[in-house]
């Protein structure tokens, strides 16, 4: 039965190398290796290019390592989608951050279940602190946001202009700012 490995990152620039340097030195022969660059964590397993193909060349009671459980799924219910889905077809999910532990096993789910919970915890917490501290940003004045690229005296300079009957596309050369931005403080938009 063959072996295959997955692994995942969010953006071109990173590379899956070390991922795969983790696998081989547990000492697991790779025979097959799928790696999705450039996809968002964000995006579900299933929707992913690589994971896809992935799952069509897998058979039925082969094993599927990963580096670490995220790269199975965006969230707990993404990653517990995808373990059930493996498992329905007899495939041993070992994650290597979890110590070799084959998550279609009773004990596996188990785990799986309690990291799962643990995992949409802090996401949790990490929303709250965020809004949190901009909350708190905003109270002490604080402006958030891109920073605006005119000024006071042009956004009035624009204003009138477009009284006058100049183009937003005509005014969006002057500033060079985008026609959105010209109806955005004129109030077209």
């Amino acid at each position: 039965m063959a072996i295959f490995a997955y692994g995942r990152v969010s953006t071109k620039d990173q590379s899956s190398e070390n991922q795969r340097l983790d696998i081989e030195n547990a000492g697991i022969k790779v025979d097959f290796w799928f790696t999705d660059e450039g996809v968002s964590g964000k995006t579900q397993a299933s929707q992913r290019p690589q994971f896809k193909a992935l799952l069509n060349q897998i058979r039925n009671g082969e094993t599927l390592v990963v580096a670490k459980l995220d790269r199975l799924g965006r969230d707990a219910q993404d990653v517990g989608a995808t373990i059930k889905a493996l498992a329905k077809r007899k495939i041993e999910v070992i994650v290597l951050q979890l110590g070799k532990l084959d998550l279609t096993s009773s004990a596996g789910k188990l785990m799986l279940n309690m990291l799962a919970a643990v995992a949409e915890m802090e996401r949790d917490l990490l929303v709250e602190r965020t809004q949190s501290g901009l909350s708190r940003a905003k109270c002490a004045g604080k402006i958030l946001g891109r920073p605006t690229k005119t000024t006071d005296k042009q956004r009035a300079e624009i204003k009138n202009m477009r009284k006058d009957g100049v183009s937003v596309s005509a005014l969006s050369r002057t500033f060079g700012i985008s026609r959105a931005s010209i109806m955005r403080v004129t109030g077209e938009l």
